[in-house]
């Protein structure tokens, strides 16, 4: 069949590698894509935001099936326009994606469905929130209620810090903010392909969100992860399957909003089991880059099941093998950062790595490869072990050259040292 996949970042890039390996597919387009994903894609010059030029793009090249990477088109609610149009397509419905784009409708449905999760307070005006954080106890978490690029969090360890995450949140009009009750654990992220009724997990995750060795400075949308997640041991993935994830696909049903597409539950593991910390609707980023590199099933065939409702056919096959992914940032990020550096020794890296490095934030400027954005680079690798697949990928990401971008060297180094 004839894909579109919709999306320009590294996790576009690692699903167009992986739906290229599908036997079923004829063409795939990518709109807008990256000079990445050109390698095995057409990409079409887009704007994603107009539905109906999406729509008409389908039509004028024959598209069958359309896979949504970023949560941003699924939030507007491009899936409905496009089953509208009759064009299947892989991601939840505008009102499903509330579970990722408003945190305030996910809390409230965990407490109705009495999902495991942190006590909370929603509000819409400064002055209460502060007078509730004032009231109550450090360290205590401040989320923006919507879309915020995986950077809307903040973990408050003193009032002024909490304090001035509020005031940053409410510069936004018509802000609403969630206030958090502060668990203990270690986090893991699960992710389950879902077609409305049946919830299958395509594997588990631990991401580094904080930009610079030693989880010390700003959170970023993520400079690396590892597959499988060290700490979800089986028991624990059943508790969450059973308590978490099933009761919200129930929950869903009931309210008539079905869940279709990627449930990528971010979980704390805490001493009285798995609670969720916060639902995202699409495949997580840098997760998928090395969730798909396991991946032994059809990529195609699975989504499309469960585009379709028919998932509960398919079995999902995963690699026992570790991967990793180390991201390459440009100095600076997740604040300013220059573009339009050269990125240069790719090949070498790839070689060494024996899989693609994904793009995520890459443009061809007067021929070459450069920098756009600020997180540019995905380097993966994997490992029989996790130190294994850890010094495969620092070895692939040593090879690249580029002055103006930093990485850090200790994914997943706690874990792997607690396993050696």
């Amino acid at each position: 069949m004839n894909i579109l996949l919709i999306g320009s970042g590294g996790r576009e890039h690692a699903l167009a590698w992986a739906l290229a390996r599908s036997p079923r597919l004829t063409r795939l387009f990518a709109a807008p894509g990256n000079p990445g994903i050109a390698a095995y894609a057409t990409c079409l010059a887009l704007d994603v935001t107009d539905h109906a030029a999406v729509i008409a793009a389908c039509r004028a090249h024959q598209i069958e099936f359309v896979v949504v990477g970023p949560e941003v088109p699924l939030v507007a609610g491009i899936v409905d326009d496009l089953t509208a149009a009759g064009i299947p397509a892989f991601g939840p419905t505008r009102a499903a994606a509330s579970l990722e784009g408003s945190k305030g409708f996910t809390k409230d449905l965990c407490r109705d469905a009495r999902i495991p999760t942190a006590g909370y307070q929603r509000f819409s005006e400064l002055s209460a929130a502060k007078a509730y954080v004032r009231a109550g106890r450090i360290p205590v978490v401040i989320k923006a209620d919507g879309l915020a690029a995986g950077k809307g969090v903040t973990v408050a360890e003193t009032l002024e810090d909490a304090l001035a995450a509020l005031d940053l949140c409410f510069a936004t009009p018509r802000a609403e903010v969630v206030v958090e009750d502060f668990m203990t654990g270690t986090e893991a992220s699960l992710f389950l392909l879902c077609d409305g009724q049946t919830a299958k997990v395509l594997g588990s995750a631990q991401d580094h969100k904080r930009a610079y060795d030693g989880d010390l400075g700003p959170n970023t949308g993520g400079m690396g992860a590892f597959s499988p997640a060290m700490n979800l041991t089986p028991d624990l993935e059943a508790r969450a399957m059973a308590e978490i994830v099933l009761p919200t696909l129930v929950a869903m049903a009931e309210r008539g909003t079905p869940f279709r597409g990627m449930l990528y539950a971010g979980l704390m593991l805490t001493n009285e089991g798995p609670k969720l910390i916060e639902y995202n609707c699409r495949f997580g980023d840098p997760e998928t880059q090395v969730l798909l590199p396991r991946l032994q099933s059809d990529l195609v065939m699975l989504l499309y099941a469960s585009a379709t409702g028919t998932l509960s056919a398919l079995d999902i096959k995963m690699t026992d093998v570790v991967a990793l992914t180390i991201v390459m940032a440009a100095n600076g990020y997740p604040g300013a950062v220059r573009h339009g550096e050269p990125l240069q020794g790719l090949e070498a890296a790839e070689a060494r790595s024996g899989l693609p490095v994904f793009h995520a934030g890459t443009a061809i400027v007067e021929g070459a490869l450069s920098s756009k954005g600020g997180r540019v680079l995905n380097v993966t690798a994997l490992g029989r072990t996790l130190g294994e697949a850890r010094q495969n990928a620092l070895d692939a990401a040593g090879l690249i050259i580029w002055p103006g971008g930093f990485y850090r060297r200790d994914i997943g180094l706690r874990w792997s040292q607690s396993t050696s």
